[in-house]
């Protein structure tokens, strides 16, 4: 294979498919230039193996986790930054996101939105696919 022909490393994205508004924003970046530097793994998905790529069954289900093209895993708004970083679109937001303004206020928002998550409209009302995404007690 000739060095032009060399796909560079892809990332995977780890979504909750069954949350309506976590699917409609990685449906969106799905759609960009760039989305190619990842794989979008639903980890709702009959037959996901949280394990199988390195991740904690629970805390995957409770943040945000995005492994990068270079393999590196990030979470919460590390995890969107890194998303960020490989789209031409949103590069603003990831040079912005750390500054020492912006990155509390997105901190702050990202556990609120976790806190809430749970709670927000599902794709389908039995979460029996995964043993994971119950609605906190």
């Amino acid at each position: 294979m000739e060095a032009s022909q060399i796909r560079p490393a892809v990332g995977a994205v780890y979504f909750d498919g069954l949350c309506m508004a976590c699917s409609a924003e990685i449906n969106h970046y799905r759609r960009l230039e760039g989305s190619e530097n990842f794989e979008f793994v639903d980890i709702t998905a009959p037959g996901f193996v949280p394990e199988a790529h390195g991740l904690d069954p629970h805390k995957v289900h409770r943040v945000m986790h995005v492994r990068g093209p270079d393999g590196v895993l990030h979470e919460g708004v590390e995890a969107f930054r890194t998303i960020w970083q490989q789209l031409p679109r949103y590069k603003f937001l990831w040079k912005i996101s750390d500054s020492q303004i912006v990155r509390p206020v997105l901190e702050l928002g990202y556990r609120a939105f976790v806190v809430v998550r749970p709670y927000l409209p599902r794709r389908k009302l039995d979460c029996s696919a995964s043993p994971y995404c119950e609605v906190p007690k």
